[in-house]
């Protein structure tokens, strides 16, 4: 059992050594630990997460990075198939909020759409992906825009929100909600690449 697991499986996860345990790892150890978080773990880890570390939009894709320009948070669901995929941002020419899509296979990408979302600040010191609200503005190697009622994603990503809560430098936390109810859906994200 890793550290980080040790951690989590605590009966009061201690988020400062979370925190700082995630901070201290190389990127690739810092991906493969969270790749490796079962669902029960997540789920205690946002618990866990509430209040802990406020984070903004400057948290996900850095405030000084040109429009456009994609940042990719490699990520793991809780669910029991499909369970790895990226959510990749990005900040529009205009506004205050994050433009992204949900990146995975073309086993998913095709039948499902690339459940496009914009992301704004949520509770003072939390982030919200929306999938009710869907972006006017790509870079250009990104997929089609498509509404989130379109193909198979209307079983997905339409009618979803998902909160985001802070854990270290680069990795963060969420839950989904649908309808404006919680899900018993977690999914942890970890930023593996920097905007220039």
């Amino acid at each position: 059992m890793s550290l980080l697991s040790k951690q989590l499986s605590a009966s009061a996860p201690d988020m400062t050594a979370i925190g700082e345990l995630l901070d201290q790892l190389s990127p690739a150890t810092r991906l493969a630990e969270c790749m490796a978080m079962p669902k029960r773990q997540q789920a205690a880890l946002f618990d866990a997460a509430d209040g802990f570390m406020p984070i903004d939009l400057n948290y996900l894709v850095p405030n000084d990075a040109p429009p456009l320009q994609e940042v990719v948070h490699e990520g793991r669901n809780s669910l029991p198939a499909f369970r790895r995929f990226a959510k990749v941002m990005c900040r529009g020419t205009e506004g205050d909020e994050l433009l992204g899509y949900n990146r995975s296979g073309a086993s998913i990408m095709v039948p499902v759409g690339p459940g496009y979302f914009v992301a704004y600040p949520h509770n003072t010191n939390e982030v919200l992906v929306d999938y009710l609200r869907v972006p006017t503005e790509k870079p250009d190697h990104w997929p089609k825009i498509l509404p989130n009622s379109a193909r198979l994603s209307r079983f997905v990503y339409n009618g979803t929100q998902d909160v985001l809560r802070g854990v270290s430098k680069h990795v963060c936390i969420g839950r989904a909600s649908k309808g404006g109810k919680d899900m018993d859906n977690w999914f942890v994200l970890c930023r593996t690449t920097e905007a220039n």
